[in-house]
């Protein structure tokens, strides 16, 4: 059990060592070819938060591991929404853009949705299952809303903040490569230290999806978020969060799919369902209390929600 806990770790680690490393160096190489901070905003450093979760998610497809893709992906945004959204909410209440409340939220909500009807062979198929054309079709609408993102950010750059310093072509070139190495083996660790735990002690594939590997991908948006709330910057923390399940649905699901088509279990439906009213009550405390702001007291709720949620799925 000790060997275990101690790969599932050395896997976190170098995931998200190998994110920081990868973010480093692509920035410094990026400046050195004089790419502006907003294409390095877009792609970049959106990618590097992110990169766990789709390293993880395309190990689990490619090895078969279904529930551990769908258990990534949804206790992910789950974990995102109510507990990173809840703890930097209590730190300092956020203020949200109304783009963010018009467009991003009901975005996010619209890839639930997605997600739930492709799965659930309501246009047509015969099983429960995500397909490369779903995959497919997923992946266009993400590249909408990457143009949307590219729109807004290019109407207002301001909201790009980029820290990016020149290295040397040696180190710049090392950030690189040890970082896609960090990930690439941390990804495979992690995967199969999880599958193993849960084979050793009788756990699903699914409660340590939601949990145990939800959690360890989530660490740099946490990380990120809760930064950003000490800073008083809530556009970072609450854009970081809504963009980051958005891309989880729309790309790393859609990547996963695209690679090995997945099987569904109807079991996620509750995570799904919990999902989709964590996000609308989001999208409702705009408009409570406070307008156009998260309060303490609804960050406290989310917490509180997803606490009595963990407690439920771990004893079920």
């Amino acid at each position: 059990m000790i060997i275990q806990v101690l790969l599932l770790i050395s896997g976190l680690a170098l995931l998200i060592t190998g994110a920081h490393g990868l973010v480093d160096g692509a920035s410094a190489l990026a400046k050195k070819f004089k790419v502006s901070d907003l294409a390095i905003g877009l792609t970049i450093v959106a990618f590097g938060t992110s990169a766990p979760e789709l390293v993880v998610s395309v190990f689990a497809s490619f090895q078969n591991h279904q529930d551990i893709v769908f258990g990534n992906v949804i206790g992910s945004n789950n974990f995102n929404l109510f507990i990173i959204l809840g703890i930097t909410g209590l730190i300092a209440p956020m203020v949200v853009q109304s783009s963010t409340i018009w467009k991003e939220i009901p975005i996010s909500f619209l890839g639930i949705a997605l997600a739930y009807m492709l799965t659930h062979h309501i246009f047509g198929t015969d099983q429960n299952i995500l397909t490369r054309l779903d995959g497919l079709i997923l992946l266009i609408l993400f590249g909408f809303f990457l143009y949307y993102v590219y729109n807004q950010l290019k109407s207002d750059p301001v909201v790009i903040e980029n820290k990016a310093v020149t290295y040397s072509n040696l180190k710049t070139y090392s950030y690189i490569i040890f970082g896609l190495a960090g990930l690439v083996i941390g990804g495979r660790l992690l995967v199969t230290t999880a599958v193993d735990m849960a084979t050793t002690f009788g756990m699903s594939e699914k409660l340590i999806g939601l949990t145990i590997v939800a959690a360890g991908t989530s660490l740099p948006e946490l990380a990120t978020s809760v930064v950003a709330a000490f800073k008083k910057n809530s556009d970072i923390a609450v854009g970081n969060i809504i963009g980051s399940n958005i891309f989880n649905l729309f790309f790393i699901l859609a990547t996963s799919a695209v690679i090995r088509p997945i099987a569904y279990d109807t079991v996620f439906d509750l995570d799904l369902y919990i999902l989709s009213g964590g996000t609308i009550f989001v999208f409702i405390a705009m408009f409570t209390g406070k307008k156009k702001k998260l309060d303490r007291w609804e960050a406290a709720i989310l917490l509180v929600s997803y606490i009595a949620y963990l407690v439920y799925v771990i004893q079920k």
